[in-house]
């Protein structure tokens, strides 16, 4: 069954999706990061940008076979054309469809209340239908 983790708290969710992805890509994970096509946009011109000395292998889900492939880090608007299910990160503010062929889930949420709300249907959704769900609470954990 999925792992459903949810990242709370967090600031900036493009900023650290940008080190969450990084920090995955480094470790071997394979990631699909899912969400509004305008957020996916942005990501992609951030992963470019956000480290002077590190690059993070990604490509749009529509890219050519032989990419999707091959990159460790996809960006897609819908899941079902994935090749793999390892990690998905989900930056958008519904359940996605399909995100349980996943072996782990992870869900960011800022300080936003439009977003902490969203959240919070979403966590119920995964909770009713019995997932493990895991809490990471950012401000919990920048406390000294």
């Amino acid at each position: 069954m999925t792992e459903v983790a949810f990242h709370f708290n967090v600031p900036d969710k493009l900023q650290y999706s940008c080190r969450l992805l990084r920090k995955a890509w480094g470790s071997g994970a394979r990631v699909v990061v899912t969400g509004e096509a305008d957020t996916l946009r942005r990501l992609d011109q951030l992963l470019w940008t956000f480290s002077a000395l590190e690059f993070v292998p990604h490509c749009q889900l529509g890219a050519p076979a032989e990419t999707v492939a091959a990159t460790p880090v996809l960006l897609a608007g819908a899941l079902d054309a994935c090749p793999h299910h390892e990690v998905l990160v989900n930056l958008g503010q519904e359940v996605p469809a399909g995100f349980e062929r996943f072996e782990r889930f992870i869900e960011l949420v800022t300080l936003a209340d439009d977003d902490r709300a969203a959240a919070r249907t979403r966590w119920k959704h995964y909770s009713d239908r019995g997932y493990a769900m895991k809490r990471h609470d950012l401000a919990q954990e920048a406390r000294p």
